[in-house]
């Protein structure tokens, strides 16, 4: 493979992550806040366990500054939980417990990290569907209040994320913040993230979650739209990331759901 087709690699995954990714706000304070939302802090910010740890230094930040009236996780056991364990025990320096669920895992990280506690743990979930109804259903449970809510999720899901709040949720303003922005570029051992966020993805597994979510987000019989599986409102894709989906399906394979983590 030629430097100009890795080139044409790079920037095809770039397409994909900022589109996957979104973040809503430039910067995490009230001013941000204020400026497009007209208010200072969001009912509830949610952090969901199948970020990389980077999620758990936005969500300290986004608590450190007061952004929410209350603060949740979100996170049983899926797919990346394993990978999730693996790294905390690398960051904390420890053993952490085989049966710890990512929303646990990600409070001791917060704790022991930040001297920072949650309000609430949401620890059943294991998809990005249920993930949502049971936020929704814990929300409704303890009578809080979510007409706006600040979400973080890995940045390869967070536009999911938010499509399935819009199809479960029927309102309420979800402002997006991916756990991370990443850049890729061709250097001389290959494709490379130029700076690398604490916890990431080795190169071929970001890609392949890119890949499974942009599959996921289409509006077509085999994506998760109303027009195919209807487990998420419509997202609207833009050419240019359809074709980069399409140009990277000649190098990469798209990720199939795990039926162990399906909702029953």
């Amino acid at each position: 493979m030629g430097l100009e087709e890795r080139i044409k690699i790079a920037e095809a995954i770039n397409i994909l992550g900022n589109f996957c990714g979104p973040r809503d706000i430039d910067e995490l304070t009230t001013a941000a806040l204020q400026d497009k939302y007209h208010f200072p802090r969001v009912d509830a910010a949610v952090l969901f366990g199948g970020s990389i740890l980077t999620g758990g230094e936005v969500f300290a930040e986004i608590m450190k500054k007061q952004l929410a009236e209350k603060y949740v996780i979100v996170g049983g056991a899926g797919h990346t939980t394993e990978t999730l364990r693996e790294k905390m025990a690398a960051s904390l320096g420890r053993e952490v417990s085989p049966c710890s669920c990512e929303a646990e895992l990600f409070n001791e990280y917060l704790q022991e990290k930040h001297g920072l506690s949650v309000d609430y743990l949401e620890k059943e979930s294991t998809n990005c569907g249920n993930n949502i109804t049971f936020l929704l259903a814990l929300l409704e449970k303890e009578k809080l209040s979510h007409d706006s809510v600040l979400m973080v999720q890995d940045a390869t899901m967070q536009r999911r994320m938010e499509a399935g709040w819009r199809h479960h949720a029927g309102g309420g303003l979800v402002v997006n913040y991916a756990a991370y922005s990443v850049k890729i570029t061709v250097g001389e051992k290959g494709l490379a993230y130029e700076e690398e966020p604490d916890g990431m993805w080795d190169m071929d597994r970001y890609v392949e979650l890119l890949m499974g979510d942009a599959q996921r987000l289409q509006d077509a019989p085999d994506g998760y739209g109303p027009k195919g599986k209807n487990f998420i409102a419509h997202v609207d894709m833009p050419p240019e990331v359809r074709e980069a989906f399409l140009y990277l399906q000649k190098f990469y394979g798209v990720r199939k759901a795990n039926p162990a983590y399906g909702t029953p």
